[in-house]
């Protein structure tokens, strides 16, 4: 198994670390956080394939970045879905999400004022890496649940069998490794 696999995205090349999932499966890790100049060139990467939208919406954490910087660029601005319920936040409300990079199950929330912001808007969801897409789903319920419209689903990269999907956009493929690879 090699230990980093060589990324290239928007332009940059990155050595990422390869990490273990659980016996047999591996994935590259791609972290945005304090990669600057990654942040910014695959925001406009993913803003010139991006349909029409009025809002972006993403997940916490890993998204935050990307998300902030695609808001700055097209002057749109993002939505956050939490993963805990924050003291100031006004009757959330609540989804479920199973993800391959963390172990329990977690639970997104929006509060009053996001879904009301979101009511009748066309959304683009992004999202740092587009896996096994139970996060997408989390986001898309909530979408729902607002009264908003997905315009679209974006993501710097798409790991393993998302990069088949026809209804995401991204930048580049990542694979999965196991350990026959």
């Amino acid at each position: 198994m090699p230990k980093t696999y060589t990324l290239q995205v928007a332009g940059l090349t990155r050595e990422l670390p390869i990490c273990k999932v659980n016996d047999g499966l591996y994935i590259a890790a791609f972290i945005m956080f304090s990669d600057v100049e990654m942040t910014v060139r695959c925001a406009e990467e993913l803003l010139k394939k991006a349909p029409a939208f009025d809002v972006l919406l993403t997940a916490e954490s890993k998204g935050i970045p990307l998300a902030y910087e695609m808001s700055r660029q097209s002057g749109k601005q993002y939505i956050l879905a939490r993963k805990s319920v924050k003291l100031y936040m006004r009757d959330p409300i609540e989804v479920n999400v199973k993800s391959i990079t963390t172990a329990a199950p977690q639970k997104m929330y929006l509060d009053a004022d996001a879904l009301g912001y979101l009511k009748g808007k066309r959304v683009l969801i992004v999202d740092d890496v587009i896996s096994t897409g139970r996060s997408l789903e989390s986001l898309e319920g909530l979408v729902e649940i607002a009264g908003g419209t997905v315009a679209g689903k974006a993501a710097v990269l798409a790991e393993g069998e998302a990069s088949e999907r026809e209804d995401i956009l991204f930048l580049a493929p990542l694979p999965l490794f196991t350990d026959d690879k």
